[in-house]
């Protein structure tokens, strides 16, 4: 079996899936992520070896390239060392070229988290999304909404599974204890509850000066400490448009750790960002947060009560200011479940990824002609009407591709040479 990612959320969101899976699991890195802070790092953070194989880097690339790249090198990967199966994550580009490369290949695809919706085409995440919904031959679905949508673009049912979202046993699995909290506090100069934790990296949000003026201008008015990891294509963009003057109203430090990150998630007042993943997390960690973004594919963390939604400028920091101050908001937050499962996601889905190797048959890509996939303790999900989609403000004008990183000049030698290649293992090395 062939798992392939690219982006610190995939590894985040997959780790249970590669532990379940074990030795059987060859992990392909497309490169998406391609430094220490956003890709390296989170490997030792979760506790996982390194990937098996890593192509040659495609983070930076403009996105026809990146994804050309990525789909041939997979290819040739997947044809020369053919799994039985391609797990992929989310709505990344790498999990779009995994998808692709599989496919056309006749290689049977697994797409964990499917069905999530915006309905907004500007967004390379939606489009991506689509794309494997179309591809996929198991749709692992984290919510009863995802599923609907799934049923509503005619996918049989019979091939989607309701098991909830990997980020619950993820943020269980990674959240340090109070000790650890405690000190991570004090190496920022943070007490409980005393700060708002901020993430911004979009690039609806980054490549905006206008929007990312009025991000950073809302909060560092809140009259409250911001802690600000910088991404890196915030700084880089920040940079660009003089904006300094208002990061210097903020705490700014380096991106942290997934661990890290929760353990300041935890003991934050608030969050605001921009980011799918926190927008998940917080309804674990049970936390209040301003989702900085014109519309999301994450609509329960709202219909919860965990989230709100709301535009760069006056509506942020109004929005955040009624959070921090509404006295009763921590407990009713504590006593509500999330609303993406219950922690056994990982298990799910990788009962259906060994029931899809198991019944592998000689076969095409007619859809008609294999039958349902099933495994124990997996439902097939019980449909209701789609759930209702989240929108705040005007449609955003697009953006870069979902490369969660800044996108640094490529030299014409460095984007015609070859590929960098390193396989520690061959996908062969097992029968999956």
């Amino acid at each position: 079996m062939a798992v392939v990612l690219g982006t610190r959320p995939e590894v985040v969101k997959l780790a249970g899936v590669i532990r379940g899976l074990g030795t059987d699991a060859h992990v392909v890195h497309t490169g998406q992520h391609y430094d220490d802070s956003l890709s390296g790092g989170i490997f030792r953070g979760m506790g996982l070896p390194e990937p098996q194989v890593r192509i040659a880097r495609a983070g930076g690339l403009p996105r026809v390239e990146q994804m050309s790249s990525m789909i041939g090198r997979m290819g040739e990967l997947f044809a020369a060392e053919r799994p039985s199966v391609v797990v992929v994550q989310g709505d990344t580009n790498s999990a779009s070229a995994g998808a692709q490369a599989a496919h056309y290949l006749g290689i049977q695809v697994v797409h964990v988290e499917a069905g999530l919706r915006s309905y907004d085409r500007t967004m390379p995440e939606e489009i991506n999304r689509r794309v494997i919904g179309v591809l996929a031959d198991v749709h692992c679905a984290p919510t009863e909404g995802a599923a609907a949508h799934l049923r509503a673009e005619g996918v049989e049912p019979d091939r989607i599974h309701l098991t909830g979202n990997t980020v619950i046993e993820a943020v269980l699995a990674s959240l340090p204890g109070p000790a650890s909290r405690a000190a991570v506090l004090r190496r920022h100069g943070l007490s409980p509850g005393g700060f708002v934790l901020a993430t911004i990296h979009r690039p609806e949000n980054t490549d905006d000066p206008e929007r990312l003026g009025a991000i950073l201008g809302e909060l560092a008015g809140l009259g409250i400490p911001v802690l600000l990891p910088l991404h890196p294509r915030t700084g880089t963009r920040a940079w660009q448009y003089g904006l300094e003057r208002l990061l210097a109203g903020l705490r700014v430090v380096e991106p942290v750790d997934h661990a890290t990150f929760l353990a300041l998630a935890h003991e934050a007042r608030l969050l605001v960002s921009d980011s799918g993943g926190v927008q998940e997390e917080c309804t674990v960690l049970k936390k209040p947060l301003v989702v900085v973004r014109n519309n999301t594919e994450r609509p329960e963390a709202m219909s919860h009560g965990f989230a709100v939604l709301a535009s760069p400028g006056p509506e942020l920091g109004a929005r955040a200011r009624a959070m921090l101050n509404d006295p009763g908001l921590a407990a009713r937050l504590a006593a509500r479940p999330s609303p993406f499962g219950d922690g056994r996601a990982s298990d799910r889905i990788v009962a259906l990824t060994r029931a899809l190797v198991e019944r592998a048959v000689p076969r095409t890509r007619r859809d008609s002609e294999h039958s349902a996939v099933a495994a124990p303790g997996v439902r097939a999900a019980t449909l209701p009407s789609p759930a209702t989609t989240v929108t705040a403000g005007p449609t955003p004008s697009g953006g870069d591709p979902c490369t969660d990183h800044p996108t640094p000049p490529v030299s014409p030698a460095e984007a015609s040479s070859p590929p960098r290649e390193a396989a520690a293992m061959p996908l062969s090395s097992s029968p999956h």
